[in-house]
């Protein structure tokens, strides 16, 4: 880990303040909405704009860096999140807010396509799944974060918006003075949808679903937060706590899958999923049950992303994982983009309780579909599945498609092992 570090300290530092800009923004936005006084719908379709750009940014960028390249791409994505970041508090419209939403998702996904390929880079055979851990980490780190900047910041004037625009503008510096050499770029053409659901239903259906989850995790937590009468200290908390669930419990789920029939381990950790939604729901007015139920929604919901991928990965080819990773994705931002939609329109008809109404129902049918499947096909032996690797639900497909690596790479020094065993 330590020899990681050494080697990408740069990068790794950069994206920590790439992540504490995006983390501070999108929970800043979430409380400003309610300040300004935009509905809940209008703020989710404010919220969802990000994941339509974040969406297109996956799919475009690749295509931008091999025209013009990692740094020009680099710099021209900076300058618009700086520009956004700061005209949100100077034209609060909602129509500008939903197409600044969009620019910032594109460039945001554009900028971690960018970066996450020197991480792939720079990463050896050797290092690749500590890199993949450390890179996950200081995502966590930056988000939780960027919560305790809000927490002492006051969301209703410009500052705030200020200090997220100067944390990315400086978090390139590390990353464009310290990383060399510009790495070669290329991406895997994905997998057909229809072929790709033919391999792994459970892993489509419950990418979409938790497409839903993670969104309502990043986008409308902050949202849910001020319809519920939180002091901009309490939103700042309960939006940590996701993310530091997401972060402690990652590796024991993960350590768990590698043991067990996955299947049962998502039927599981969703049902746990939803009951913590269902509390959140009864308890509402609680602020200490509040936290707990978001540590475990976070818990429970952010490992799923990645037991999906792996429960995936034992049905395909070592050839056909790096393909199947970008179909994935691309279902995962479909259910992103509907899910703040849905809980704008719940918590305008039932109040607050609408957004742990929403995460219960996403978490429960998951655990249900998990339930069907084991119905329908047999297990796969234990042995003869691959190895988790912790992914979080906004990396880029160049991360997936480093965890992909890892994947193979662990495959097949098993294979070995067994072979040298005989």
């Amino acid at each position: 880990m330590l020899q990681v570090l050494r080697s990408s300290w740069a990068l790794l530092l950069g994206m920590l303040l790439l992540m504490i800009g995006n983390g501070l923004q999108g929970t800043l936005l979430g409380v400003r909405g309610g300040l300004e006084g935009f509905s809940p719908f209008t703020m989710s379709v404010v919220m969802s704009a990000y994941f339509v750009g974040f969406l297109g940014g996956s799919r475009m960028t690749p295509d931008l860096i091999r025209r013009v390249g990692h740094v020009r791409v680099f710099a021209a994505l900076a300058s618009f999140i700086s520009a956004v970041l700061i005209l949100y508090p100077v034209i609060t419209e909602p129509a500008v807010w939903a197409l600044g939403r969009v620019v910032i998702g594109f460039c945001f996904s554009g900028v971690y396509v960018t970066a996450e390929s020197w991480l792939n880079n720079s990463a050896t055979n050797e290092n690749r799944g500590k890199a993949l851990s450390l890179y996950m980490i200081v995502q966590m780190a930056g988000i939780v974060t960027a919560q305790g900047l809000l927490a002492v910041g006051d969301p209703s004037g410009y500052v705030l918006f200020v200090v997220s625009s100067v944390l990315v503008s400086i978090s390139f510096a590390p990353i464009l003075l310290s990383i060399s050499p510009t790495p070669a770029f290329a991406t895997t053409k994905p997998m057909s949808l229809r072929e790709l659901y033919h391999i792994s239903p459970l892993g489509c259906v419950g990418m979409f679903l938790m497409g839903g989850v993670f969104s309502a995790q990043f986008a409308m937590s902050a949202v849910y937060g001020t319809q519920a009468g939180m002091s901009v200290g309490q939103i700042s908390g309960f939006v940590a706590s996701i993310y530091i669930g997401a972060l402690l419990l990652q590796y024991p789920i993960g350590w768990i899958s590698d043991r067990m029939d996955r299947r049962q381990l998502i039927m599981v950790v969703a049902f746990l999923g939803g009951i913590g939604a269902v509390l959140g729901f009864i308890y509402e007015s609680n602020f200490t049950i509040l936290l707990a139920v978001s540590f475990l929604i976070g818990g429970m919901a952010n490992p799923l992303y990645a037991l999906l991928i792996a429960y995936t990965n034992d049905f395909l080819a070592h050839e056909d994982m790096a393909a199947a990773s970008g179909g994935l994705i691309f279902i995962n931002g479909l259910g992103a983009i509907t899910g703040p939609l849905i809980i704008g329109w719940l918590m305008g008809q039932i109040g607050p309780g609408g957004f742990f109404l929403f995460l219960a129902g996403l978490m429960f049918a998951l655990a249900g579909y998990a339930a069907y499947r084991m119905t329908q096909r047999a297990a796969t032996p234990v042995d003869e599945t691959g190895s988790y690797a912790p992914i979080t639900p906004s990396a880029s497909p160049v991360v997936v498609e480093l965890a992909q690596e890892v994947f193979i790479e662990a495959a097949l020094e098993e294979e070995n092992n067994t072979e040298t065993n005989d």
